[in-house]
């Protein structure tokens, strides 16, 4: 069977879906790995690497896909890119449907079995294919590491013969995988951290990592019929109240809350971000579906009122080489679930394969709006 990793044509996407370390795995299975020349070079693995490793690499396009039995990827391929897919080829990748309607159309057309890492449900057996936990872990390292480079402060504490100086303030909002990472990498810089998010659940987390949990004590947590109450304007006004302190108090915002396939939830107000301190620094980890902060301009770094924020797009990739490393190991071990005796089995009664699945024998099984057969929720971060 040929597997095919094509380079990746994204603006500024630096990963690659396969390293070489994996491809020996790959080949152990029963596959013949065909990868595109330079597919790896911005994640700092060479052709020749992929060579050593038992891979064959060529710049062919046509080449490239002939024949082939699986493709992975990072990214959701181009309408174009999702053309040149052979006809039942499984496709493994990002996929975000919902955003992505003319390529989730163009996948059905080319009766191309497209199964999206996003979608696969939190379970035991899938943790080792989680991509979303995998990515989000290094974007919320990072996203401290970028807030302390535009801060015009440092952020541990220092004890001078000039005086001390204090350490930054860091307000982390949601945590999920990229939250609890952010915390714990601003732990270890030095700040003070606090942190709010919904899920009283994970005060425990927070708390073992340093950081003090913001908590609005509820009216009443459960409803009839065990569903959770709905809350009183009354709390969600002393929920407003509270964020806005703490964000005023912060010398670094980190948002998180994101919801696959739907619009992420306003966190940080206009007016919130206006009592921040000058040369205070939010980075918002969900501006690639629309942002936290209602500032934020996704893709972009812009000052409001004297405050940067980062409207941060691919973060994983801007460390391509354990972004990589970990993918590559995702999507090849779901690859991997998916092969038995020698051959990829695409069986609706697993739940892994009837979660992830987007398009499959001409049809769309998950689109615009949300599936339509078979259904599968996760989210990272917090939802207000």
């Amino acid at each position: 069977m040929k597997v095919v990793i094509p380079k990746e044509t994204a603006n500024g996407e630096r990963r690659v879906a396969v390293v070489p370390d994996v491809v020996p795995k790959l080949t152990a299975a029963g596959f013949e790995v065909w990868v595109q020349s330079g597919a790896g070079v911005e994640a700092h693995h060479d052709d020749s690497a992929y060579q050593e490793a038992g891979a064959k690499v060529t710049n062919d396009t046509a080449e490239l896909f002939k024949d082939a039995k699986a493709v992975l990827k990072v990214q959701p391929p181009t309408p174009n890119e999702a053309k040149i897919i052979p006809s039942n080829a499984l496709l493994i990748s990002f996929l975000y449907p919902g955003r992505n309607p003319e390529i989730t159309s163009e996948l059905a057309a080319g009766n191309v079995t497209a199964l999206a890492l996003e979608l696969l449900p939190r379970i035991s057996r899938a943790q080792s294919m989680d991509a979303l936990s995998s990515q989000a872990s290094l974007s919320g390292y990072k996203a401290v590491i970028m807030a302390a480079d535009r801060l015009d402060k440092i952020i541990p504490m220092q004890m001078t013969a000039a005086g001390t100086l204090a350490p930054a303030r860091v307000f982390v909002m949601g945590a999920g995988v990229a939250g609890l990472q952010a915390i714990a990498t601003a732990r270890r810089l030095g700040a003070i951290i606090e942190a709010f998010d919904v899920r009283a659940a994970v005060k425990d987390e927070i708390e073992s990592l340093g950081a003090k949990f913001i908590e609005i004590p509820l009216e009443s947590s459960e409803g009839s019929g065990g569903y959770a109450a709905e809350q009183s304007e009354d709390y969600l006004r002393r929920q407003r109240e509270l964020l806005a302190q703490r964000v005023a108090a912060a010398d670094i915002v980190i948002t998180t809350a994101a919801v696959p396939g739907r619009k992420a939830p306003i966190l940080v107000t206009k007016d919130m971000v206006s009592k921040m301190k000058a040369g205070s620094v939010i980075i918002d980890l969900a501006a690639e579906s629309g942002g936290n902060c209602e500032v934020t301009v996704p893709g972009e770094e812009t000052v409001f009122e004297g405050v940067t924020i980062v409207g941060a797009f691919d973060v994983p990739s801007s460390v391509s080489v354990h972004a990589s490393q970990t993918y590559s190991r995702n999507a090849s071990n779901f690859l991997l679930a998916l092969t038995k005796d020698g051959k990829l089995q695409i069986d609706f009664n697993d739940e892994l394969v009837n979660a992830s699945c987007v398009t499959h024998a001409g049809e769309i099984r998950q689109g615009f709006g949300g599936a339509t057969k078979g259904t599968n929720s996760s989210s990272e971060g917090i939802q207000p």
